[in-house]
C-alpha cells in the first residue's frame, strides 16, 4: 500500500495538486514559504526540544539511549465538523470503556449476557482479580484516555487502539504547539485555531474531581513516576511543573493505616489523588509484584479503603487488551444502547479457527499484532516484511494462535511533511486526549500527530524512528471550545 493511493488530508484524493478547498490558506503557505526556510524553522524547533530535553529513551539501542523525537514543521488539520464527529465517537467510547471495567470488575453483566467469551476475560494476565470488588471514587476507572485514530479518507476515521493504563505523548502535544505559535505565528493569524495549552488545567481540574469524598476544597494531587530513568520521565516533570502538584517517587510516600501519606520538610501531608505513570505490576509489592522497588506498600488496600484515588484505576489494562479491542463494538453497544459512532478497524481473532485459517493464508497482506503488545514490537506488516520473516510469524501463530489478531494493511491518510528532498506525503496517524472527571468527559481540541518519516512506511511508533507534528483544530464560531468543554456550566468551568 504505497503512499500515492492515499488519501491526503490537505490536498484530497491521490494525485491533486490543489489543496481542499477549506485549507487553501495553507496550500498557500507553503506554496510561499520557501523549503530552505522550512527546514531552518524546523531545526529551531528541535533544538528547543534538545535545550528543553524532551527526550524519550529507546530500550536496547546501544548507540543513542536518549533521541528527541523529530519534529515536522507542517500542521495537520481537523475541519471543525470533523471534529464535532470524531469528538461525539471519542466520548461515546471512552464512556463505554468505563462502563465495561466497572462491570468486569462487579457484576459481569456483559458476560452474563454472553456477549464476551469469559476465558478472554478470566485467562487475560491483564484482568487483575485483586482489583474485584473495588470501588474507585466516583466509579470513574479511565481519567485519561488516549484513543489511537487512523484514516483512510474524507469522513473515514477508525479506531486503531485504546490506551486506558498510562497513555503517554500529551507533554509533546503541547510543545510541538508551543514551537508552532513561535516559529509560524503566520498561520495562527490564517486559521481560527482551537488552544491545547489548557490541557493541565483540565487534567489538575479532572484529579481534583475524583478525590474521595471528604477530601475537603482543595484535595491534595501528586503525581507518581518511577523516576527519571523512566523513557517519559520528561513528560511526568513537565506535567507535574505545568500543573503546580508534586513529583513523587515511591519513597516520598508511606501508607499509615489505609491512609497515603506524602512525606515534606515540614512532615507528613495526607495525599488525595495520585495520577501515576507505573505499570500495575510495580504499583503495590504488597499486592503486585513483591520485588518491586517503585511501588508503595499497602497503596491498594488505601485504595480499597476509598481514601484515595488512582489515575488511571489499577486493572484497565483488560480495556486495551487488543483481543478485547476487537470486542469493542459489541461493547459499545452493550453499554451505550448505540451504534458505535467510531469503528474499529476488522480485526482477525486468531484464536479463532476460521479466523486463523485465513490469516495463514492472507499473512503477506495483513499486520499480525501481539495481543498484549505495544510501541510497534512484536508485530509483522506483511506486505513489507521478507519472506524469512513471514516464515517466523507463521510458526508463531500455528504455536500460539490465542497471542495474536491480524487486521488489514490501511491505505493511512498521508500529509505533507518536510523530507531530504523536500515536500512529500507521509502516512499519519492520530492519538487525542480524552478526560474523564466527575462532571463529565472531554476531549481536548488537539492531540498527538505520529508520522512515519520513512517513505511508504506505515510504522509512526518513535521507538521505530517516527516523528510528530502539531493537530490544528479549527474552531467554527467558537464550538469547538464548547463541544471540547463537554457541555460543562459557566461556573465549572471557571
Amino acid at each position: 500500500m504505497g503512499t500515492r493511493s492515499a488519501f491526503d488530508e490537505i490536498m484530497g484524493q491521490g494525485g491533486s495538486t490543489t489543496p481542499r478547498p477549506e485549507l487553501a490558506a495553507l496550500g498557500q503557505w507553503l506554496e510561499d514559504t520557501p523549503d530552505a526556510e522550512l527546514r531552518r524553522r524546523q531545526q529551531s524547533a528541535e533544538a528547543t526540544f534538545r535545550q528543553l530535553g524532551i527526550t524519550f529513551a529507546v530500550y536496547g539501542d546501544s548507540d543513542a539511549s536518549e533521541r528527541i523525537i523529530p519534529f515536522d514543521i507542517v500542521p495537520r488539520i481537523f475541519l471543525a465538523d470533523e471534529w464535532a464527529r470524531l469528538s461525539a465517537g471519542l466520548i461515546q467510547r471512552v464512556e463505554a470503556i468505563n462502563a465495561f471495567l466497572d462491570d468486569i470488575y462487579g457484576e459481569r453483566k456483559i458476560l452474563k449476557a454472553g456477549v464476551l467469551p469469559e476465558d478472554l476475560i478470566f485467562g487475560n494476565p491483564q484482568f487483575r482479580p485483586e482489583i474485584a470488588g473495588i470501588k474507585p471514587p466516583h466509579n470513574i476507572w479511565a481519567h485519561i484516555c488516549g484513543i489511537d485514530l487512523v484514516r483512510t479518507g474524507p469522513d473515514e476515521f477508525f479506531v486503531l487502539e485504546d490506551n486506558a493504563r498510562t497513555p503517554s505523548g500529551v507533554s509533546y502535544m503541547l510543545e510541538n504547539r508551543e514551537a508552532m505559535l513561535r516559529l509560524c505565528p503566520e498561520l495562527f493569524r490564517e486559521f481560527r485555531v482551537a488552544a491545547v495549552d489548557s490541557y493541565p488545567d483540565r487534567l489538575l481540574e479532572t484529579m481534583k474531581s475524583v478525590a474521595p469524598h471528604g477530601s475537603g476544597q482543595n484535595p491534595v494531587c501528586v503525581l507518581l513516576t518511577p523516576g527519571h530513568y523512566n523513557s517519559a520521565y520528561y513528560e511526568h516533570s513537565f506535567l507535574a511543573d505545568s500543573m503546580g502538584i508534586e513529583l513523587v517517587e515511591a519513597a516520598d510516600l508511606v501508607v499509615d493505616d489505609d491512609i497515603v501519606w506524602m512525606r515534606t520538610i515540614a512532615g507528613r501531608v495526607k495525599v488525595d489523588v495520585i495520577y501515576r505513570r507505573i505499570d500495575d505490576d510495580y504499583l503495590d509489592p504488597l499486592v503486585f509484584r513483591p520485588d518491586s522497588m517503585l511501588g508503595v506498600p499497602g497503596l491498594i488496600a488505601a485504595y480499597a479503603a476509598g481514601n484515595v484515588a488512582l489515575l488511571n484505576a489499577p486493572g484497565n489494562g483488560i480495556a486495551d487488551d487488543k483481543a478485547i479491542y476487537s470486542y469493542m463494538p459489541e461493547i459499545v453497544r452493550f453499554y451505550s444502547g448505540g451504534e458505535p459512532k467510531l469503528p474499529n478497524v476488522e480485526t482477525w481473532r486468531c484464536r479463532e479457527p476460521q479466523a486463523l485459517k485465513y490469516v495463514l493464508d492472507h499473512l503477506e497482506d495483513v499486520v499480525v499484532k501481539l495481543v498484549d503488545g505495544s510501541g510497534g514490537y512484536g508485530m509483522l506488516v506483511g506486505p513489507t516484511a521478507t519472506r524469512a520473516e513471514i516464515e517466523t510469524f507463521r510458526a508463531a501463530l500455528i504455536a500460539e494462535p490465542h497471542r495474536y489478531i491480524a487486521q488489514p494493511t490501511l491505505a493511512l491518510s498521508t500529509v505533507p511533511t518536510l523530507s531530504d528532498s523536500g515536500l512529500a506525503p507521509r502516512h499519519v496517524d492520530f492519538r487525542p486526549f480524552v478526560l474523564t472527571g466527575s462532571r463529565g468527559v472531554q476531549v481536548v481540541p488537539g492531540g498527538l500527530t505520529r508520522v512515519a518519516l520513512k517513505e511508504g512506511s506505515l510504522v509512526v511508533n518513535s521507538s521505530q524512528g517516527g516523528g510528530t507534528k502539531d493537530s490544528f483544530v479549527l474552531m467554527d464560531g467558537g464550538n469547538v471550545q464548547a463541544q471540547a468543554m463537554g457541555g460543562m456550566s459557566q461556573e465549572q468551568r471557571s
